[in-house]
Order: C-alpha cells, then structure tokens, then sequence
C-alpha cells in the first residue's frame, strides 16, 4: 500500500535560486508527494537578512495553498534557518537537510567558517554585496550541471547578497521534533555524521551538491525515504 503523501517544502539557499530545487520538486510530483519551491531571492540583497528572509518565507507560505504533513527541506545555506523557519509554520512536522548546513545558533556564517575564507570574500565583495556563489569557489561549481539550459538558468538567478549577512548572527530558535539528512556531496561529511551522532536517520548519495537540479530521481527517492521515516 502506498505511504500516504507528505508535502515537501522546499527552501533554496539564499546564495542560489528556486532554479535548483524545481526538477527535485518534479520529482516528489511524479512520486506521489506534493511539494511547493518557494522563492526568497528578493529578500538577500540588504541587512537583516536574516530577518528578511524569515519575513519572505512566512509571506510565502501564507500564499500556497498546503495541505498534509508539512515538512521543510532546507538546501545548502539554508540549513540554518530551518528551525527558524519552522517557527513560522505552526504544523511543520519534520525538518530535513539537504547537503545543508546545520543550525548554529547565535552564531554567525563568520563564527563557522574560517576566516581567511571571510578575508577573501570580503575583499571581492563590491558595493557591499558578496561575489556570486560559484566564484567562491576554485573551480566553478556550476560545471557540475551539463546541460546548458539548466545551467543558464540557474547563473541566470544567481542573487547578490549583502555581504553583512556573514556577521549577521543566526537565528536562537530551537527545534525539538524530528529531524533527518541527506547528503549528496563529500563537502557535507562533517554535517552527515554529526546528524548520524544525533540518530536522525540519514542517507549519503555520492553525487554532488546540485544534483537536486542535475539527478532528481535519486535525490528525491532519498529525501522520501527520510521523510516518510520522520512522519512516522
């Protein structure tokens, strides 16, 4: 008998767009669970992005129209803000991240990562606003995504983000419901073990960190596997 239907919603990181999370969401369609990609790209480019993005994100929900176990899968930089998020959405039944970071509250983006990363992202930033994503990076993540359409598109909604967001301290609040993992890409090791120690139930796919974009199908059969194991 099939398991009863969970609705996913799906968070992108706020240093990428919606773009990388539609065909997961595809996906979860075609597997028998709703799902709604929702859009905080217009909520980054100036401080407190933290709080603009909680704002953005409650206006959102309150647009879509959801019905079901309510469950929040938070991509890469949105990892964070999950428990954050939750706090806006009365119902959520269950978090997961998606090669995502995990929460750090009270800390900022700044306090977690090292900090010639912060020096060499400060020193490219113009205008107060960080260099795009990809160029964070030696080689262009981007590259991972080999059909060109896909590809354009995802550049196409690269957003500029205020670089006042790595000092921004995170959000304090708690999450004490269930909670799972996904990792797609060896960059996220660190977070699988750690949610491993937690005894969340996890699952490792050994793709790479856009796959939710590039290889749907397995990352969503994964992300369902977790899901439905926290809905109980």
């Amino acid at each position: 008998m099939p398991a009863a239907p969970v609705t996913a919603v799906l968070v992108h990181s706020p240093y990428l767009g919606p773009a990388t999370l539609r065909p997961l969401a595809d996906e979860l369609a075609a597997l028998g669970h709703p799902s709604v990609v929702l859009d905080l790209l217009p909520s980054v480019a100036a401080a407190p992005v933290h709080q603009r993005l909680i704002g953005a994100f409650a206006d959102a929900l309150s647009d879509a129209a959801l019905t079901g176990p309510l469950m929040l899968v938070g991509h890469s930089g949105a990892g964070p803000l999950l428990p954050a998020f939750a706090d806006e959405l009365e119902d959520a039944r269950g978090l997961l991240y998606l090669d995502a970071g995990l929460p750090t509250p009270g800390k900022s983006w700044r306090d977690v990562y090292p900090p010639e990363l912060y020096a060499k992202l400060r020193q490219h930033s113009r205008d107060g606003l960080l260099p795009h994503w990809p160029q964070w990076f030696d080689e262009d993540p981007l590259h991972d995504i080999t059909d060109d359409s896909l590809r354009a598109e995802i550049a196409d909604e690269l957003p500029e983000v205020a670089l006042a967001f790595l000092k921004e301290p995170r959000p304090s609040v708690e999450w004490s419901g269930p909670a799972g993992y996904v990792a797609l890409s060896a960059a996220y090791a660190e977070e699988l073990a750690a949610a491993r120690e937690l005894g969340w139930p996890t699952r490792a796919l050994d793709l790479h960190h856009l796959a939710t974009a590039t290889d749907p199908r397995p990352v969503a059969v994964a992300v369902l596997e977790v899901l439905l194991t926290l809905a109980g």
